[in-house]
């Protein structure tokens, strides 16, 4: 079975968030379920060792959706994943197995992935509602700085999303990793409005996931359903760019179409081999 490491939302090897990518074989009456046994799933993902492996297999014509498809971090399955999402629809395109918009059946419902002539991909996901809440007790001991703002982002990614004084606060972050589990399902995101938008980019953040073993994400697709109409709302526009400032780095450009948000963004296979086990 082929594997793939790509890393996604850029254009070079090396930066962006790499994920795993396994095409699987099911038979041609698989469902949505037919999947591998969970638990060798979770091996897969704990051998490849990075933010997300994605495992996707062929579904029968005619439905609501082209491939099935589960993320897995190195401890545990998620509900929803950008970067992952837009490697496997790199992949896809790339070796010719799908042509054309892929739609894949998710925990998070059908996702539509669209290829454009340029080489970028724009995912279709759901924007994730975002309610304000009170800063909680000793976060800002925990994240290293103190939130201007903090708002809960719903069940989809379960994070809470933070707004912080600069770009220079964001950038320079160092957390208290072990202590960040406690105020969300999933993480922290940390942002910012960039100090300089002739950069080519709108606003920045950084992800912090140690609940699902990943101390720090470096581009995360899904949070930006969160900081899309967050930002959106504060800039007066729909399309925006954002700078994932982790040591990687990458540009996510979000639009916002109500309850549903496009992200669009580039990949770029990295690492290509025979899966044994």
């Amino acid at each position: 079975m082929r594997i793939r490491i790509v890393d996604a939302f850029t254009d070079r090897p090396f930066t962006g968030n790499p994920a795993g990518v396994l095409l699987l074989d099911p038979s041609p009456s698989a469902s949505a379920s037919s999947f591998p046994d969970d638990a060798w799933l979770q091996n897969v993902a704990l051998e490849v060792n990075h933010a997300e492996t994605a495992f996707a297999h062929r579904l029968p014509k005619g439905g609501e959706a082209d491939w099935a498809l589960r993320w897995f971090t190195p401890v545990a399955e998620v509900a929803m994943c950008g970067h992952a999402t837009l490697a496997t629809a790199h992949v896809l395109h790339t070796t010719g197995a799908h042509e054309g918009p892929v739609r894949f059946a998710t925990l998070s419902g059908v996702l539509i992935a669209t290829p454009h002539e340029d080489g970028s991909i724009t995912l279709d996901f759901p924007t994730a509602p975002l309610t304000p809440v009170e800063i909680p007790d000793k976060v800002a001991e925990a994240l290293g700085t103190q939130p201007l703002s903090v708002f809960d982002t719903g069940p989809n990614i379960g994070d809470l999303l933070i707004e912080v004084a600069d770009e220079k606060t964001v950038r320079g972050l160092t957390p208290d990793h072990k202590a960040l589990p406690r105020y969300s399902e999933r993480g922290i995101i940390a942002t910012a409005r960039a100090e300089d938008p002739s950069q080519g980019y709108d606003f920045v953040s950084r992800c912090f996931f140690p609940n699902l073993g990943i101390d720090e994400d470096p581009v995360t697709g899904s949070a930006h359903t969160a900081l899309a109409p967050y930002w959106s709302e504060r800039l007066g526009r729909p399309d925006l760019t954002g700078l994932q400032a982790s040591a990687r780095s990458g540009l996510v450009r979000t639009r916002l179409r109500g309850d549903r948000t496009l992200l669009t963004g580039r990949a770029v296979t990295v690492i290509e081999g025979e899966l044994l086990a």
